[in-house]
């Protein structure tokens, strides 16, 4: 049955499916399509739309009713930081004495607070570096080490920290080794991609190289998909596979392969040897076509004359760009509210969905600039929101990563060591049997395997199984938006793998030693770590009937208190943020 009704729903979608015509030609600028003014009738091409009035975010949606203080505080929270909110950051919300509004004033202060943070910068580069597809390896079969490509990682968390403007952020990462005062080490950005040093053709590996670099830029910069014009006209937005090759003539001159040699780390401008800049009949690397020069999308306008990456960069994150705009403003009610105004944030081209508010995006869009290109001020502006502090939010679980540091963080045995070479951190033994020789050797330090795991190594092809099995893209690709499964593995994973009985264990192990065997105080402050709020006098008669009939099946009270530690940490509420 299930088979059957899976065949039909195919033939559904099939059936609903708008087909189009591939336009491939073998002179791919002669056969240019031209871009008419419907083309640019496109809801996500046309200009922001002006909202009257001093309209904001809550006068722009519908909030309802305000969510409890401990809700609150564990959201923001995990949203600003990534980690669950500190006891003492606990007491002082919810100190009943103190009649400050948590609404207001307290509330305020505690963004505030988060945002300073260094913990901020260290969550936030993880969405970041999604998009840039960043890993330490290389991928495909040897999957060989990147030695230095943590520089671009720490670069990230730097920049954001410190409040980087982000139309400034973006330009570095294309052309921080020509603009002034730039970083060269930002551009590792454009190198993150997987690749094959040792293939024996030289050309097609640039070729592949190239495409991907062109195909990013599209995605991130402009939330469109660019790529599919590598070997044809695109069959749905206005951009051809001329334009698609322009884009990409920016980058020809960063570009030669030797066999062997990885690139990067970072952007190298090469003067000799620098093939013409050519479009490729059908994508093939094997059939250059005429000759063209770097310019933008013909659907945005002119480019000046002898544009390059600096200007590229410039045009791109320019505040006219309303696309640009709308993509970064889309990612952000994405990454807070757990569902994007534009539901595919990765298009929002002609296969793409219109937005579910599009005054409001257009607003974020246009608030951007407004706010000096701060995030900060941004996610302020969101987190200050009626709409983000109403009660009722879509629930959103914890990534692999948070998930992983809030565990470490509730046993206070977080290692908040910042920067530097990353922790590699221990594989079962079942997984190093399958990894070549070192891929599988952990830091001999093993306090380093308790760094955040935004420090921890990114293998391509051996991603730790925490992460892997909650939905960590595999990095091949520009991901604008995680999977969210739910699989049997995962639920294994959290009760029975060594990491899950060894938090649980320091859990109990912390608990018991400032508590003694006071049942009482012991699950009221476990409960106040792992959720974040007091418990409820049933939790409390619960967890003291749990903790004495469970004393009885195992050698010590300090089992039992394990247990239902692991229990705590299983929970739906510790796994997700309401």
């Amino acid at each position: 049955m299930k088979t059957a009704c899976t065949a039909l729903l195919l033939l559904l979608a099939a059936h609903q499916a708008h087909g189009v015509a591939i336009h491939a030609s073998a002179d791919p600028v002669k056969d240019e399509p031209k871009i008419t003014d419907k083309d640019r009738e496109h809801w996500a091409f046309t200009p922001l739309q002006a909202v009257a009035g001093k309209a904001g975010i809550d006068d722009l949606g519908k909030p309802g009713a305000r969510a409890d203080a401990a809700t609150l505080l564990r959201r923001v929270t995990f949203d600003l930081t990534g980690l669950p909110p500190a006891p003492e950051e606990i007491a002082a919300f919810l100190d009943p004495s103190d009649q400050t509004d948590p609404t207001d004033l307290k509330y305020e202060a505690l963004v505030d607070r988060l945002l300073a943070s260094p913990r901020y910068g260290e969550h936030w580069a993880q969405w970041w570096l999604d998009l840039a597809r960043y890993a330490e390896t290389d991928g495909f079969e040897y999957d060989a080490e990147r030695n230095r490509a943590w520089q671009y990682r720490d670069w990230v968390i730097e920049a954001l920290n410190k409040d980087m403007p982000f139309d400034v952020f973006v330009q570095q990462q294309i052309a921080g080794d020509l603009l002034p005062g730039g970083e060269e080490k930002a551009t590792g950005f454009l190198f993150s991609c997987p690749d094959m040093p040792d293939i024996n053709n030289q050309d097609e590996r640039r070729h592949v190289l190239l495409n991907d670099i062109a195909s990013t830029i599209g995605s991130v910069g402009l939330g469109l998909t660019v790529g599919c014009a590598q070997c044809h006209d695109h069959p749905y937005d206005p951009v051809s596979q001329a334009d698609f090759y322009r884009l990409r003539a920016f980058f020809d001159n960063t570009v030669l392969t030797k066999n062997g040699k990885q690139i990067g780390p970072a952007v190298r401008v090469f003067t000799e040897g620098v093939p013409v800049s050519k479009v490729f009949v059908r994508g093939d690397f094997k059939r250059p076509g005429p000759e063209i020069k770097p310019a933008f999308p013909r659907l945005f306008g002119d480019t000046p004359p002898n544009a390059g990456r600096a200007e590229l960069a410039k045009w791109l994150t320019n505040m006219d760009n309303s696309l640009f705009l709308r993509a970064m403003a889309n990612r952000l009610w994405q990454q807070h509210f757990g569902r994007p105004l534009a539901a595919i944030p990765g298009d929002l081209g002609h296969q793409g969905e219109a937005p579910s508010n599009p005054a409001l995006l257009d607003w974020l869009a246009a608030e951007l600039p407004r706010q000096g290109w701060s995030l900060k001020k941004m996610h302020k502006v969101i987190v200050m929101s009626q709409t983000y502090r109403q009660a009722e939010l879509p629930r959103r679980r914890l990534t692999g990563e948070m998930l992983r540091d809030a565990m470490l963080g509730v046993t206070s045995t977080l290692n908040l060591k910042a920067g530097g070479p990353s922790a590699r951190l221990p594989f079962p033994k079942e997984i190093q049997s399958t990894l070549l020789k070192k891929q599988g050797e952990a830091t001999k330090d093993v306090t380093e395997h308790q760094r955040r795991s935004i420090y921890t190594f990114a293998r391509r092809n051996a991603r730790h199984p925490l992460f892997d099995l909650f939905d960590r893209p595999d990095a091949l690709i520009s991901c604008s938006r995680r999977n969210e499964s739910t699989t049997a593995p995962q639920a294994l994973m959290l009760l029975n793998s060594e990491f899950a009985h060894d938090i649980a264990g320091r859990l109990a192990r912390g608990l018991n030693e400032e508590h003694g065997s006071d049942a009482a105080s012991i699950i009221h402050s476990a409960i106040l770590r792992c959720y974040a709020r007091p418990p409820t006098k049933q939790e409390t008669a619960a967890g003291q009937k749990f903790l004495q009939q469970q004393t009885a099946l195992v050698p010590s009270f300090r089992d039992a208190l394990a247990d239902y530690c692991l229990a705590l940490l299983n929970s739906n509420e510790f796994i997700y943020v309401d």
